[in-house]
């Protein structure tokens, strides 16, 4: 959100924004008495203000305060000439030097309490509670205050100032999901309903809408932590499926597809927490046993990937999934032909795709190992099969090149060159796409909702 004092800062730090011009911040400030400032010395920074000269209005602020360095409302104007420029630190320090001399300076309030709340400082929690004794309808500060408070999880204290922002809300998304998802922690689920509505006629096409009007629907939550895995909008996601699992905590697909979202945020450790809490509620479940595994590896943990995929399989010998990531580690750990280990890993992958003919990724693990051992004929079949599976394996594609190559049939690489050329390219245009679509979280760092 802004305050008009700060209308003209072009930080798009926060998510709930009003079309003010600074015409409305000048008639706040001079509703401020400051009997002691000539008129000839406010009215040319003024002026400048609305012109949109920021440097000008900073510099004749220097002078004028030459002059003047106790009066307050000189401060507040330099601060809003230093947040016309984008400089929120000087702003800030020019908004705080005015607050010491008039501590209910009501623009200079406003103004250090959105740099506070734009940088996600709590900092700014004082300033708007401050705020509001002076102003309690102040219907801004009490949706920055019901942001701040959701940031931390206090839905209890958010929902009130959610609510005492009123019409405020009507226009903002996030901050209308941010109620709604308040509300549904708060198990108040028709409020909530009504919440999303409200959000549902501003935004239709927004994804998340289905499962929001829906909460308990488990397979909407999945849908949507697939468009995050898409869009590498990993935390979103994560904040999501906790959301669904407050309400189903119960269901171990949630926490396979939180896992997977944690794993892609490097936070290997609640990834594997909830892979194994997904594997206690249903242990037929490979798919959570085969994530745990995959996180250790993605850890550089290949010990303890190994010990985790083998205590699976001791209960699941046949899981081809399981098969599978053994071979992959093993051949990971850079086990030599003719080893113990070795005859595992190739055991492990030929089981798998006798289990699972079209598992490609076991396919392309067992015909590197044919490279490995000089068994390119058996090789090249293995990378045909995989890009049956999966014609966009490049992995696949490049080992075939290189295996038909070591048996000297070169009249296919020519084309299979340019088809690897084809599909990296091909990877990058989705790259960007992700990329172009991202769908950014709007906390702030290191402020996670709370979690079963």
């Amino acid at each position: 959100m802004k305050y008009p004092v700060l209308a003209q800062m072009r930080r798009p730090l926060v998510s709930i924004k009003r079309s003010v011009g600074l015409a409305i911040l000048l008639l706040a400030c001079r509703s401020l008495a400051f009997s002691q400032i000539q008129e000839g010395q406010v009215e040319p920074i003024s002026s400048a203000l609305r012109a949109g000269e920021f440097d000008k209005a900073v510099e004749l602020s220097r002078v004028a305060l030459k002059a003047s360095p106790s009066n307050a409302q000189l401060w507040t104007l330099q601060g809003i000439a230093y947040a016309g420029k984008g400089d929120g630190k000087e702003a800030l320090t020019s908004f705080q030097r005015a607050l010491k001399i008039s501590p209910n300076n009501i623009a200079a309030l406003a103004g250090a309490a959105q740099i506070e709340y734009q940088e996600g400082n709590q900092s700014a929690m004082p300033l708007l509670n401050h705020l509001l004794q002076l102003r309690p309808a102040d219907p801004t500060a009490h949706a920055m205050l019901a942001v701040l408070e959701y940031r931390q999880g206090h839905c209890g204290a958010a929902v009130p100032h959610f609510e005492k922002a009123g019409q405020l809300l009507d226009t903002q998304l996030d901050a209308l999901h941010a109620l709604a998802t308040c509300l549904v922690r708060l198990k108040r689920l028709d409020g909530a309903a009504a919440t999303f509505q409200r959000a549902v006629a501003l935004h239709p096409d927004d994804r998340r809408e289905p499962l929001l009007l829906d909460p308990r629907n488990v397979s909407l939550y999945l849908d949507f932590a697939n468009i995050c895995f898409a869009h590498e909008s990993f935390q979103v996601g994560v904040d999501v499926i906790s959301e669904g699992l407050m309400l189903q905590p119960s269901a171990e697909e949630l926490y396979v597809a939180r896992g997977v979202l944690y794993a892609q945020l490097a936070q290997y450790d609640k990834a594997e927490a909830d892979f194994e809490k997904a594997y206690d509620l249903n242990p037929n479940q490979s798919l959570s046993a085969a994530a745990q595994g995959l996180v250790a590896v993605q850890a550089n943990d290949l010990d303890h990937a190994l010990a985790s995929i083998q205590s699976k399989l001791a209960r699941n010998p046949n899981d081809p999934l399981l098969l599978y990531l053994q071979a992959d580690v093993l051949s990971q750990k850079g086990v030599d032909p003719g080893t113990p280990e070795f005859q595992l890993a190739m055991r492990s992958a030929r089981r798998a795709v006798t289990l699972q003919p079209a598992l490609a990724a076991a396919r392309a693990v067992l015909a590197k190992m044919y490279m490995q051992t000089g068994a390119y004929k058996e090789a090249i079949e293995q990378c045909r099969k995989a890009l049956t599976s999966d014609p966009k394996d490049q992995t696949a594609v490049y080992r075939l090149i290189q295996a038909l190559r070591k048996t000297g049939q070169k009249k296919e690489i020519p084309e299979l060159l340019q088809r690897l050329a084809q599909l990296r390219e091909q990877a990058t245009q989705e790259e960007r796409e992700r990329y172009r679509y991202k769908l950014f979280e709007q906390s702030a760092p290191g402020q996670q909702p709370t979690q079963p």
